[in-house]
């Protein structure tokens, strides 16, 4: 039985379903990321964990337990669950070490409990020297590394994180994503992470679940989400691709307009005569000559970037589509010229839908 079970879950607001007939199963110790834009429901599910809103119908357990019904809701102090919310919510008239033992005092630990543990998670995440600083003195990643200290230090059955480096710079985000991770490996508490940002989710997750209005287009490992998309969404959301969508004319073939096939290596084409493949941006070769007789189309370059590590080419091909492709920096084509693009089976997956 897995730990967090959210079966069958609906949320409304009003003539509005916001949330629909959504099953998640997370196992104890796992890191979850609730991938998906702005108005997927991904903040919705998480406070519906949380216990702030409650469902319409379906159920959320834990351990086995519900705590949330369309008949009774466990309000979120009957549960062990610690939130970070992107505002960090610290108090400024209190010390790190203050903020981080609230909780705990909260819960009338006795002193010496609370400062052993205190000074424990103060040093795991590399605050000890901070503690008695207040929070108008910290940088955004030290407030952010309290938020996690005082959601940590009270050793909550569940952790839940609402797009917490939202406010942090690119720098720092991305530093803060590895010492996410590096907490959750040391603690291993259930963790559900929301995010719009796939990086972080690639960073943080044992496990990501994409969403799209209102529902789980497919939940995965990083790698499984990646390079086995089964939707068009999956496909666009997580990383770079071009989608090609044309006439089956085989199980595990397309033919696209421009006249040119595409064949799959992987992934599978609905029954009906329509089909669309993902082909990653990264995964095209460019030429000067055609390269083989099947996957191939001849184009002209729209526009061409220098990036330093690499060149980014928009191509124009027959039937009026646009393929961006990613190439060494040694590839170079100038804007004009003409191209072929070669699109290798084993980095074409056929998608479902």
């Amino acid at each position: 039985m897995s730990f967090l079970e959210l079966s069958g879950v609906v949320k409304k607001y009003g003539a509005l379903t916001v949330i629909k007939d959504l099953n998640l199963a997370v196992d104890k110790g796992k890191l979850v990321c609730l991938l998906g834009p702005s108005g997927c429901g991904k903040t919705t599910t998480l406070r519906l964990v949380a216990g702030f809103v409650s469902a319409n119908g379906g159920e959320v357990r834990v351990g086995g337990k519900v705590v949330s019904s369309a008949h009774s809701t466990v309000p979120p102090e009957g549960r062990n669950m610690s939130m970070i919310f992107q505002s960090y919510a610290l108090w400024p008239h209190m010390t790190v070490f203050e903020n981080v033992a609230y909780g705990l005092r909260l819960r009338r630990l006795p002193a010496e409990e609370i400062a052993k543990r205190v000074r424990a998670i103060l040093a795991v995440t590399k605050l000890e020297p901070l503690e008695t600083r207040y929070p108008g003195e910290l940088s955004g990643g030290q407030q952010q590394r309290v938020s996690l200290a005082r959601a940590l230090v009270v050793k909550p059955e569940i952790l839940l994180l609402d797009e917490p480096l939202s406010n942090l710079d690119a720098n720092l985000r991305e530093e803060m994503r590895f010492e996410i991770r590096r907490l959750h490996d040391e603690f291993r508490y259930t963790t559900v992470y929301v995010t719009h940002d796939q990086s972080e989710a690639m960073t943080t997750a044992d496990i990501i679940v994409v969403m799209n209005n209102g529902r789980i287009e497919q939940a995965g490992s990083p790698e499984d989400i990646y390079a086995r998309p089964e939707t068009e969404f999956v496909a666009r959301f997580i990383g770079g691709t071009n989608i090609f969508t044309g006439k089956k004319v085989a199980e595990d073939t397309v033919l696209c307009p421009g006249d040119f096939t595409l064949r799959c290596a992987s992934g599978s084409l609905p029954a009906n005569g329509q089909g669309a493949v993902s082909v990653r941006h990264h995964d095209i070769t460019l030429s000067p000559q055609r390269m083989s007789e099947t996957n191939s189309v001849a184009g002209k370059v729209e526009r061409q970037i220098y990036l330093g590590s690499h060149r980014d080419y928009l191509v124009h091909i027959p039937g009026g589509e646009t393929v961006r492709a990613v190439a060494p920096v040694n590839v170079e084509m100038s804007t004009g010229s003409d191209v072929w693009l070669h699109f290798p089976p084993e980095h074409c997956r056929a998608l479902a839908q």
